[in-house]
Parts: C-alpha cells; sequence; structure tokens
C-alpha cells in the first residue's frame, strides 16, 4: 500500500464502512438502526467512513455526521464526494426520490463540477457533517463532465486540500479508464475503484493498479462484493445494481465451490482478494445493520489459504 495516504491519514482502517445503505439505498433503515450499524463498525475497528450528498439526499451524511458527534476527531477518516449539489424543492413533497433511496424527494440533485459547486459542496456536507473538515474528497462519477472536472473540479480540490478544509483528495468511479487518467495527469492522492477489482472483474488491474502503485497514489475499493453477486450467488441476486446475468451466476457460483473446498466462505475471499493487492489501502463496504458490521470484520479475519487462489487461477476463474 502506498505510504502517503497513511502519512496523512495514520487512522485510516483496512476495512471502510460505506454509507450509502444508512442513505436507505433501496430500502428504510430507521434511525436507531443506522446509529446502530455505525456504532458497532466503530466497536469492530472500522476507522474509515465514507459518504456522499447523494446517499438518501443527504440522509447518509447527516447520521454519520450524528453518530460522530462524540468521538475524538482524530481517530477516524470521514470521506465524501463532490459532484451533485442539493437544491430544496419547491413546494409541498409528494413523492419519493428516483434514484434508488428510499427517501422522500424533498431535494433534487444537480450535477456541478465547477469551482464554487465544489467549495458549495464541500461547505453542505460540513454542515450536514457537523465537522469541520473532511479527511477524503472525492469527484464522484465525472464521466459525462470530463472537460470541467479537470479544469475547475479538480484545481478547486487542490486549493481546498492547501487550505486544510479536506486533506486528500481523488476520483471515485465505477470504471477504471478515466481514475487513470487522474493518477497520471494530476496530483491526486487516492482513487476509490468500484467493482473493477474483484473475483468478478479484475478490468481495473489492466491499467489503474499498476500506474497507481507505481505513482503512489492510493486505492479504496468499492463494490468487493459486485452489490450483492459475490455475498450470495443464486437467481435473485444482483451485480452492479441490476438482476445478475446468468453466466456470471454460474461463475460465481463456481468460486464459491472452490472456496468451500477450502472452507472459506465465498465473502471471505471476496473482500480479501483486493485487500491483497499491493496498491490497495483499504476496501469499502455497505453497511446497514449491526450484523453486517460484525459479520465484515469476520470475513477479514478469515484466514484464507494461498492454495486457494492457486486453484482459482488454474481453474481460469481469476
Amino acid at each position: 500500500m502506498p505510504d502517503s495516504l497513511l502519512e496523512t491519514l495514520p487512522a485510516l482502517s483496512r476495512l471502510g464502512f460505506g454509507g450509502a445503505p444508512i442513505g436507505n439505498l433501496f430500502s428504510v433503515v430507521d434511525d436507531e438502526t443506522a446509529r446502530a450499524a455505525v456504532d458497532e463498525a466503530w466497536e469492530q475497528g472500522f476507522r474509515y467512513f465514507d459518504t456522499a450528498p447523494h446517499y438518501g439526499l443527504g440522509l447518509s451524511e447527516r447520521r454519520l455526521g450524528a453518530a460522530f458527534g462524540e468521538r475524538p476527531r482524530d481517530e477516524f477518516v470521514l470521506s465524501t464526494k463532490v459532484g451533485r449539489i442539493l437544491e430544496p424543492v419547491d413546494g409541498p413533497v409528494l413523492s419519493q426520490d428516483d434514484e434508488g433511496f428510499d427517501v422522500p424527494a424533498a431535494y433534487k440533485r444537480r450535477w456541478d463540477f465547477s469551482a464554487d459547486g465544489v467549495r458549495r459542496s464541500i461547505e453542505e456536507s460540513l454542515n450536514r457533517l457537523g465537522l469541520d473538515r473532511i479527511d477524503i474528497a472525492y469527484l464522484h462519477d465525472p464521466e459525462n463532465h470530463l472537460d470541467q472536472a479537470f479544469t475547475e473540479a479538480y484545481p478547486a480540490l487542490e486549493k481546498l486540500r492547501e487550505e486544510g478544509l479536506v486533506r486528500a483528495i481523488g476520483v471515485g468511479m465505477n470504471e477504471s479508464a478515466i481514475p487513470t487518467r487522474f493518477v497520471t495527469e494530476t496530483d491526486i492522492d487516492v482513487v476509490l475503484l468500484a467493482g473493477r477489482y474483484t473475483l468478478l472483474d479484475q478490468s481495473g488491474a489492466d491499467d489503474l493498479l499498476p500506474v497507481a502503485l507505481e505513482r503512489g497514489v492510493a486505492i479504496v475499493l468499492g463494490g468487493v462484493f459486485n452489490s450483492g453477486l459475490l455475498a450470495d450467488p443464486r437467481a435473485a441476486a444482483t451485480y452492479n445494481y441490476v438482476p445478475a446475468p446468468p453466466e456470471l451466476i454460474r461463475r460465481a457460483l463456481d468460486i464459491e465451490a472452490v472456496c468451500a473446498e477450502h472452507d472459506v466462505p465465498l465473502r471471505a475471499a471476496a473482500l480479501q482478494f483486493g485487500l491483497a493487492h499491493p496498491a490497495v489501502a483499504g476496501a469499502l463496504v455497505g453497511i446497514r445493520d449491526a450484523e453486517q458490521a460484525r459479520d465484515c470484520a469476520a470475513m477479514a479475519g478469515v484466514t484464507v489459504p494461498e492454495t486457494l487462489w492457486r486453484d482459482l487461477r488454474e481453474r481460469g476463474l481469476i
């Protein structure tokens, strides 16, 4: 793992708490369950927590902020994202959010990678979180706004880093080509790579991971379970947040069978596969409740023999 991010953020933990589920991703999580999820993750050693304005129209940020009110600020790492501004909806709220979060549509998202938009986004996130700084700020899904992301948003993040409002900057995406450009053309600290270095998809190893390792840019992995298929491969499983195609379900089941031969849960192999790469600083796992936090910590502690990876390679499964 590159040392530069650890020097900047020494509290960064290998296991990270993905905050989308407590923003009511797909279904409602009540306040008590969300708080219990954060508290249990803390007890299990999580010290990296990730969120975004996008997650529940600010709900995830507000819940994390409430949970961290009395915790020592230097003992955890908090990341959020820029690129979507939340604007209040005029008039009565009559519908639910239409972007996957089960929350009232009291705000609308507006894409904004301008310099002013980045600063506004960070300031509004700080207000929702109740914090005085962001540890990592990611450009969130800038693929359709690349010119503005490179010429306005990135320089704005650099300035915020200089001012100390953010401590590290990066880009978060579910593909690797554009983050590779950021690694080679800018001075980012970290990339959040979602779903592109997993047991089912190692495309990030073709371009991003080698150049990140060479340049000392840390990789944080998201989507290590590919949104569910690698946690529970079955007919109704999802892959990249849509129903998994039959061929990928079969592949996941084949991987699970090899894991069973070594008495290793598939979830443990899926989590530890990515963490084993030298460019990877940590992995974010979406946590919905306390039990999921305990399970994630348990899977990180399972001993995975090298022979499992060897068998997966020999059978053409990775």
